[in-house]
């Protein structure tokens, strides 16, 4: 093996160990978290987590807001388990506010 050819081979080495090097570097900067946070820069989503709770290994409530109206949600095995629909609001008038409890 001459000089020449054992230089080449080194430096076809360092070459492809810069790529390596490169590529995980870009895998870092705009790996897979560089879609969710570019889908997260619109604006315009309609439906956003506001709030998580772990309640157990299994279940977890969660805060969504659709469209401007907020709903709680209890998820637990990789399946919805309720979705509870927000109390209606009706105007409380001084005469309409329920009674404090003792």
């Amino acid at each position: 093996m001459d000089v020449i050819e054992f230089i080449r081979a080194l430096a076809a080495l360092a070459f492809t160990l810069g790529l390596i090097g490169l590529a995980a570097w870009a895998l870092r900067k705009y790996g897979p978290d560089a879609i969710g946070r570019a889908i997260a820069a619109r604006q315009d989503r309609r439906l956003k987590v506001v709030e998580s709770l772990a309640l157990d290994p299994t279940r977890r409530l969660v805060v969504v807001s659709l469209d401007g109206e907020e709903r709680l949600v209890l998820l637990g095995d990789g399946k919805l388990l309720d979705w509870i629909p927000p109390a209606p609001s009706p105007a409380l008038s001084p005469a309409a506010a329920p009674e404090p409890v003792a």
